[in-house]
């Protein structure tokens, strides 16, 4: 889950002013590795998702190819597609 950049801004703060990791993710009930994270250069930004990755496949290739030749095997539709 996201958390909100006031969040994220206080455990630093709580952290560069002498708290130490475990306890900045302790008490402000997020992960040790956030913390990790937001303290490092640029780490504050929060990053868009990057795209989805493609199928390898279309399916609806397949189900033609499939309705088309049922009689097929597995492999010889690997070596179609």
């Amino acid at each position: 889950m996201r958390c909100s950049s006031d969040l994220r801004q206080r455990v630093v703060d709580c952290v560069r002013s002498g708290g130490s990791k475990t306890e900045a993710a302790r008490r402000f009930q997020v992960g040790e590795a956030s913390v990790y994270c937001w303290l490092r250069p640029g780490g504050m930004a929060y990053k868009r998702p990057g795209p989805r990755r493609t199928h390898k496949l279309d399916w609806n290739a397949l189900r033609r190819h499939v309705e088309a030749h049922p009689d097929r095997t597995q492999a010889e539709r690997a070596q179609h597609f």
